[in-house]
């Protein structure tokens, strides 16, 4: 293991840090007592899931230069989360759009290198895997090499797995300590359930939750829900996140779950802790991705001692409350509104 440890006094900047990952990544330093956080997303501050009046908090597109070098002045160590990305329907529908965070990824690497940057880290995807090796819904575990013959999702997949390479090459030849996570399907609270980007595990919860207050009791499946995948808990994310930045890890090393389920144990496990029984209608033609995917620990394990092990259904609990909290208005009125200030 290595022996770098991210100093509560360095400079730490996060980028995408509106967003789900981003915001839990902020919440979670700043709980630890780190004293120079500087968050930026593109996003107007009223539209970030967290934020806190002691973080800097910049309005900043880093898809642009400039605003790359706005965002890594006086920064020791970066991590970099911003991409335009979302759940399977977006990334099928918006491939174009997922591809030019190729901009981001190329920004960010070069103010990293200008500013003299210690540590960068950038969050890739599962999505980079070969889609050959995800043909069967009792699939083989995803090792890291199976990256390789290239074939990842189309789009969102082949800039995650470029922007790797890129990273790469940036340690190679300028000597940047880029360290790469490939996450696995994260999930949990303060994070997009509806319009569209969400996620299986929060549209689920949110279909069952629009079953109650309707009294439907039915909820569409994409696909026949025997698809597998495994989810990660945003806990374990970001624990495996600051360790991965810390560590010795030179390649890519995939940061999920093990646990793997299908969309229809998925609903089960909603429905378990809605205590509630929906009917199910499952719609044939819509986006799905590949029928399975699954994230093997090995190397994480030999790596670091450690990899996520929050229970599917531990982790849904929580997501289910906040969303359900969400939707009724028994915290606040709108997820908008639900930032710290």
């Amino acid at each position: 293991m290595s022996n770098y440890k991210l100093d509560k006094n360095d400079p730490v900047l996060i980028t995408g840090a509106g967003g789900f990952i981003g915001g839990h990544l902020v919440s979670n330093l700043r709980d630890q007592g780190y004293t120079r956080i500087r968050a930026v997303d593109r996003k107007p501050l009223e539209e970030w899931y967290q934020h806190f009046p002691e973080v800097e908090s910049l309005t900043l597109d880093v898809s642009l230069l400039d605003d790359c070098r706005k965002a890594t002045k006086d920064t020791v160590n970066i991590f970099n989360l911003a991409a335009d990305m979302g759940g399977m329907g977006f990334i099928e529908n918006n491939k174009a759009l997922c591809m030019l965070s190729v901009l981001t990824s190329t920004h960010m690497l070069m103010a990293a290198r200008e500013v003299g940057a210690t540590r960068f880290f950038y969050s890739s995807s599962a999505c980079v895997y070969a889609a050959g090796k995800q043909t069967d819904a009792n699939v083989t575990a995803l090792k890291e090499a199976d990256a390789y013959p290239a074939m990842p999702e189309d789009g969102y997949g082949w800039e995650k797995l470029f922007s790797e390479r890129m990273a790469h090459h940036f340690m190679e030849d300028f000597g940047i300590q880029t360290r790469v996570a490939r996450y696995h399907n994260v999930y949990g609270p303060w994070g997009t359930y509806d319009g569209g980007r969400e996620k299986a595990p929060a549209a689920i919860c949110r279909k069952i939750i629009q079953s109650q207050l309707s009294k439907t009791n039915e909820i569409e499946i994409w696909g026949d829900g025997e698809q597998t995948r495994s989810f990660m808990y945003i806990d374990d994310c970001v624990r495996g996140t600051k360790a991965i930045l810390e560590s010795d890890i030179l390649y890519p090393i995939n940061l999920g779950s093990s646990e793997l389920v299908t969309i229809n144990q998925l609903v089960s496990t909603v429905e378990t802790i809605a205590n509630v029984k929906v009917k199910r209608n499952y719609k044939l033609d819509a986006p799905k991705g590949v029928r399975g995917r699954n994230s093997d620990n090995t190397l994480i394990l030999k790596e670091m001692d450690w990899e996520p092990s929050v229970r599917l259904i531990d982790g849904m609990a929580k997501t289910y409350a906040w969303i359900y909290d969400q939707m009724t208005g028994a915290n606040s009125e709108k997820r908008s509104k639900t930032f710290v200030s």
